[in-house]
């Protein structure tokens, strides 16, 4: 909990360039934060307005967190479905303990800004239907690092 606590000081004080932590979000709770996301300047999401959500399990920063989009506005991202899950290699097997919700907010930020085309990832439809509600549980196939 004292990682968190800190991690959360560290987003309060010196926030990713266009994210805000919702402060309301952690008030009762320090396990779930809500981070308000707007689009970066000069990308394909410009100006658009998207909220993530973050759960913390009591093993992080062993564990990694449940990250997804939530709310009216859900990115149209080949590597994010209509549900808000985010296919992202970090975000699962790739995640280190050495890695933060600062490092984890930078590459959602690259991983949209670097986009050419908004579209949903080919498997949306079937994959929002049969998925568990915790993204973590997914077993992501990467099958590129581009848009």
């Amino acid at each position: 909990m004292k990682r968190l606590q800190k991690e959360l000081l560290a987003l309060q004080s010196d926030p990713p360039p266009g994210m805000k932590l919702n402060e309301k979000s952690v008030q009762n709770t320090i396990t779930e934060w809500f981070i308000d996301m707007e689009g970066a300047p000069g990308t394909l999401y410009e100006g658009e307005k998207f909220q993530l959500l973050f759960k913390f399990s009591s093993r992080y920063p062993f564990d990694s967190p449940q990250v997804m989009f939530t709310g009216e506005n859900i990115p149209i991202h080949p590597h994010v479905y209509s549900n808000g899950h985010i296919c992202l290699s970090i975000l699962t097997e790739d995640w280190s303990p050495a890695l933060s919700v600062q490092s984890v907010c930078l590459s959602i930020i690259s991983m949209l800004s670097s986009c050419k085309e908004k579209q949903r990832p080919p498997d949306n439809s079937f994959y929002v239907k049969t998925c568990n509600k915790n993204p973590k549980k997914t077993k992501w196939w990467y099958h590129d690092d581009t848009c």
